[in-house]
């Protein structure tokens, strides 16, 4: 085919639905679950939700854990295993019916894998190993000695079913609990010495060691938690391997991608060769397979390293974008006396919300999020975002042709626990993933009215013509003078769908409108006669555990 007739192609080929991913959990959902999402996908994709992010479904060292506690990724709920047959999240049944729902609705299932490390073994076994520094794991504290965790895995639930391998020391270079010593700590897990050499084991002879290819933080970043798997034993490599393979295959109609939990603590080298495992899969089954990684970093510069190093096959959730949206902050009440003053801080310039982020540089592997189980009050990575701005910073990533959006259930539903609090966005956000779904199409124009102030204009495509524009602030109230897309768009009439301003705007002969922000408001404006007008404020239950 000829570059002309390709391009001609392209030009007349449908536009594609913009892709919107919900993370169909918070760190506090109750059990079970599967059946609950399979309830309201329907609801999810009238939206516009395309993915479904699922928390990590395979056996945890308990009936209630989330599934980060990983103790058999072969389990799903399947086997009569840790005092229970299902997971916290449901049956194995459940999950086959939750897929085959997504996949009668077009929607993709990512499933979150915790590769990094397992938990509560079944017995415990004798190994050698030195303590480290806690706050540089390259610090070696004792001298070698034998310890005894809970380091052996034998499954007896699911016995050889799908995998043989049962886990030993060998299997493992870290752990935090030496049960005949009764002490918690950072065990470094080595090869034994031999007879002549128990007491001169020198760190050069040991060949059993942390992984190299991972992130820097506390010197050595391998160890996280729990008993660390050790990718550089090929009955490990294998066996996690197959597993990919086996969810992407044999696991009902198949998983559709996967979300990486905690990439920068496990071998980037074994990394993408699961990842090259899972996508050639994929391919057999005709389909792409999605890989998200979380590397909870705010140097862009590690990520877009991490993400070459992939080959650009994967993509990163932006952590430096959310970082910026931490930034966004109310100003001070003024006085009289204000003006002189020093402001505590400098207000945020606007211009620079997209600095310094994955999105700016890579935003075709950038995953944008305003909130995750790890940020939300109480968890290990609490990221707050000013309330009154939530709004704002989801208008953004779900608005903007940069990067692919996740919606958070804790924003959509509300979250539980001991700090509970109900859907975010004041009841807007249903609005504005369906906005997203309807009118964030076409050519992006971003322009900063002022500092304190952001508009950005989507204009369409052929067959998707509407487009939207969406001007936030910070500050002030503002009215901006903005191109709509064309002469042939004057004389329509634009109204904010999230009701946040009564204006109705009249697009000029020059195609530009008047539109009005008000003080540290977010609106969103569409024609007034723009397809699927009707269906704002779209009905969106958040009563989801009745």
């Amino acid at each position: 085919m000829t570059d002309v007739a390709d391009q001609a192609r392209h030009m007349h080929s449908p536009t594609p639905v913009n892709k919107t991913l919900f993370q169909a959990f918070e760190w506090h959902t109750p059990g079970p679950h599967w059946t609950r999402l399979a309830k309201y996908l329907p609801q999810l994709t009238d939206l516009g939700i395309t993915s479904i992010w699922l928390p990590p479904g395979c056996k945890a060292n308990s009936p209630q854990g989330n599934g980060y506690d990983c103790y058999d990724l072969w389990d799903l709920g399947e086997f009569d295993q840790k005092w229970t047959r299902p997971t916290k999240w449901g049956s194995k049944e459940e999950l086959l019916r939750l897929i085959s729902s997504a996949h009668a609705l077009n929607v993709t299932v990512i499933w979150d894998a915790v590769l990094n490390h397992k938990t509560a073994g079944d017995a415990t076994e004798p190994c050698w190993a030195v303590e480290v520094d806690p706050t540089d794991r390259r610090i070696e504290t004792t001298k070698p000695r034998e310890i005894e965790p809970w380091i052996h895995y034998n499954f007896p639930g699911r016995g050889d079913t799908y995998s043989s391998l049962k886990w030993h020391w060998q299997h493992f270079n870290g752990t935090d609990w030496d049960q005949r010593g009764q002490q918690h700590g950072i065990f470094k897990i080595i090869n034994p010495p031999s007879p002549d050499d128990k007491m001169r084991l020198s760190q050069s002879r040991r060949s059993k060691d942390w992984a190299l290819d991972v992130d820097d933080e506390n010197g050595n970043g391998d160890y996280l938690m729990f008993s660390n798997i050790d990718y550089t034993n090929l009955e490990v490599r294998e066996d996690v391997l197959r597993w990919g393979q086996w969810m992407v295959q044999d696991v009902g109609d198949g998983i559709d991608g996967f979300r990486l939990d905690a990439v920068q603590h496990y071998s980037q080298a074994f990394t993408i060769q699961w990842i090259e495992r899972v996508q050639a899969a994929g391919r057999q089954r005709g389909k792409d397979i999605d890989v998200i990684g979380e590397f909870w970093q705010p140097d862009c510069r590690k990520l877009i390293a991490w993400v070459d190093f992939m080959k650009q096959q994967a993509m990163l959730f932006d952590v430096p974008l959310l970082n910026n949206f931490g930034q966004l902050k109310r100003l001070p009440p003024q006085s009289r006396w204000s003006r002189f003053r020093r402001p505590i801080r400098p207000p945020f310039d606007m211009r620079l919300i997209f600095e310094g982020t994955l999105t700016q540089y890579r935003p075709n592997n950038a995953v944008t999020v305003v909130a995750n189980h790890d940020t939300q009050p109480g968890q290990a990575m609490d990221t707050p975002i000013e309330p009154l701005f939530t709004t704002h910073a989801y208008a953004l990533i779900l608005l903007t042709a940069r990067g692919t959006p996740c919606v958070f259930y804790g924003d959509l539903y509300g979250i539980g626990g001991p700090a509970p609090r109900g859907p975010s966005c004041r009841g807007k956000l249903p609005s504005l993933i369906m906005a997203r779904k309807l009118y964030a199409y076409g050519k992006e124009h971003l322009t900063f009215p002022n500092s304190r102030t952001l508009a950005l204009i989507r204009q369409g495509t052929r067959d998707k013509p509407d487009g939207c524009v969406m001007i936030m602030t910070i500050g002030e109230g503002t009215t901006a003078r903005l191109p709509v897309g064309g002469q042939e768009k004057a004389g329509s009439v634009w109204t904010d769908l999230l009701c946040n301003s009564p204006q109705e705007v009249k697009i000029d002969r020059q195609g530009y409108g008047e539109f009005t922000c008000p003080a540290e408001g977010c609106c969103v404006f569409v024609r007034k006669d723009a397809e699927g007008r009707e269906k704002f404020p779209p009905p969106c239950s958040i009563n989801i555990y009745e």
